[in-house]
């Protein structure tokens, strides 16, 4: 059973979604429902690292565009992303968190995605 323990974005409130100029964009996760889906999967090791990389792209499209990449948790691995310069509408944004789990010699990865929709309203 796969357990959802994230990436889950954070917003200052649900109903902001509507963005203009520069945003932080932030995620986090849930340490006691990622260390299930590790067991589930047979990776054992401690963590050595949480990456997350951040993308954008304009509804209807297919190519994303990189705003950043976060490993500071303390953070909530977040990044800036300026939205003057993008035309008005419909976006997607996308996490992709990487945990990294040492087990001996071997550095092993799982990944999660979380994709959201906002609006650009400069």
């Amino acid at each position: 059973m796969p357990y959802d323990w994230g990436p889950q974005y954070i917003v200052p409130s649900e109903i902001l979604k509507n963005f203009s100029g520069v945003v932080r964009l932030r995620e986090q996760y849930d340490e006691q429902l990622l260390a299930k889906e590790l067991e589930e999967l047979g990776i054992h090791g401690p963590i050595t690292r949480v990456s997350n990389p951040w993308y954008y792209r304009k509804k209807g499209t297919h190519t994303w565009v990189k705003i950043g990449e976060s490993s500071e948790r303390s953070e909530n691995f977040a990044v800036r992303w300026d939205t003057s310069k993008l035309e008005n509408g419909q976006y997607e944004v996308f996490g992709m968190m990487h945990v990294f789990i040492r087990e001996g010699d071997v550095e092993r990865a799982i990944a999660r995605e979380n994709v959201v929709e906002v609006t650009v309203e400069n």
